[in-house]
Formats: C-alpha cells, structure tokens, sequence
C-alpha cells in the first residue's frame, strides 16, 4: 500500500510515519504538515491509504479527507486525534478507522489488518452464466483479447472452485481437435491474456495455480449460477452460458435441479 500522514504539529507528524513506516504492508509513505500540500500530493499521486489529523489548520482533516476521496474514492481513511468528540464526525464519513494519540506501530498495523481483511471479503467479479456469459468488475465489462479468453474464464466458472489441468481445458474447448501440442501452447498466451485482462480490472486474486491445476476463488465473484447451486432461487431460466457447446452438461443438470 502507498500511504500518506498529514499532521500540523511536526512531532507528531514523526510519530505518527515511524508507526505507518514500521508497517510490513506498507510500501511508501509522504508526510505532510498542510492539508493543502497533503491534498496536491494526492491529486497526483495515487494513494490508497491516508492518515489524516482531524483538527489541522486550513480545511481541516475532515474536509481534506472528503477532498481526497473525491480525487481518488478507493482511497482509504484512518482518522488520528488526540480527541473522541470527533468520532461522530468520522464515522458519519464512513471512514475506514479512527485512532487516538499516542499513535503507536500495533494500532495502526491493527487498522491495516482491518482494511485487508475487508478488500478480501471484497467481490471483485461480478458474473452472468444465464443467458449468455458475461463479466463485470467494478460494474465495467471485462475487456478480453481474444474471445478464446473470455471462453477460458467461462470454463473456469463452471468448476465452481475445482481445480482443472491445462489438458483438460483443452480437452473441454477443443473437444473436436485432439491436437494437444498446439492448443498447450495456444492456451498458455490465452492464461496470458486473461492474468492480463484481471490484473487490469484489479482482480488478478481470482485466479488461482496450484502446481498444474487452475481454479478460481468463488468467494471473491458474484455470480448468478453460484447463487443458484447455493439457494435453488429460480434464477435459472434454461439458458446457461449459451454459445458454449461443453456448458450444455451443466445446463442439463441445472435443469435436473
């Protein structure tokens, strides 16, 4: 994470950047002591967490943070001040944390674990298999290179979470064609474009390896035929990723179901 630390009072100032320095999942960290420095900064620079001192002088923290989430919404928020009747102020913003001086390394990791733990509960994919196959994230259609891409995600979806080999992939896709050298080797530039394609949509964490088998963590999508196999809600109308001739044994199933 890159960060930022904006407080007027420079001892603190200090303070407070050793605490967010010390922390393992931080990358960068620029401090200022003006909320107009602190919002310039950002307004080039991308930053996904601020530290920000409620009472500075100038705008204030709490409209130096609104300032900042205009610029960049993603970013995240921890208030520090040495005062708890700021508190109401700062959870009507939504913020990300509040911390009270003295800041130390172990609150603010604490308020790092937080954030984490939240971006992983996160979906980052948003997924359609009923009617035809279709993906979003962060409410944008995911852009592929190749079509063979996006019918490789396809796949992957339909394991629902169960690993499958490169082999098997090509066994699923290329169902007419035993020529296996050729689609491995074609397949490897489709793995490509879709690591590529997710890393750009910031959801490259779907994709999972282990060893030769490749599967996709559920937890992170949204998806209507998840949500189906998990409810039995009459989401499913009889079309299943139409246009893929391999989906029409899923389809069958869901039908059965």
């Amino acid at each position: 994470m890159v960060a930022i630390t904006a407080d007027d009072e420079r001892p603190m100032l200090t303070t407070l950047t050793a605490a967010v320095t010390a922390s393992p999942d931080i990358e960068a960290v620029s401090a200022f002591t003006t909320c107009s420095a602190a919002l310039a900064w950002a307004m080039d620079n991308p930053v996904d967490i601020a530290f920000l001192d409620i009472s500075m002088r100038g705008m204030g923290g709490i409209a130096l943070a609104q300032k900042i989430t205009e610029i960049q919404p993603d970013c995240k928020i921890i208030f520090c001040t040495g005062y708890t009747e700021y508190a109401l102020d700062a959870m009507q913003m939504h913020v990300a944390g509040y911390l009270l001086k003295p800041i130390t390394a172990e609150a603010v990791q604490k308020e790092i674990d937080h954030i984490k733990g939240e971006r992983d509960r996160k979906k980052l994919l948003a997924v359609k298999c009923f009617g035809n196959f279709e993906v979003r994230a962060g409410g944008r259609l995911l852009s592929f290179k190749r079509s063979k891409s996006k019918e490789l995600l396809a796949v992957l979806v339909d394991r629902n979470g169960a690993g499958i080999t490169a082999k098997q992939i090509c066994a699923r896709i290329w169902a007419d064609d035993g020529s296996d050298n050729k689609h491995l080797n074609y397949l490897h530039q489709l793995f490509a474009d879709l690591r590529s394609a997710l890393k750009e949509a910031g959801a490259e964490a779907v994709l999972q390896q282990n060893g030769h088998s490749y599967a996709l963590d559920t937890e992170r999508i949204d998806c209507d035929y998840y949500r189906f196999l998990k409810s039995g809600k009459p989401e499913f109308h009889g079309e299943y990723m139409a246009g893929y001739s391999w989906a029409e044994d899923t389809c069958g199933l869901l039908w059965q179901q």
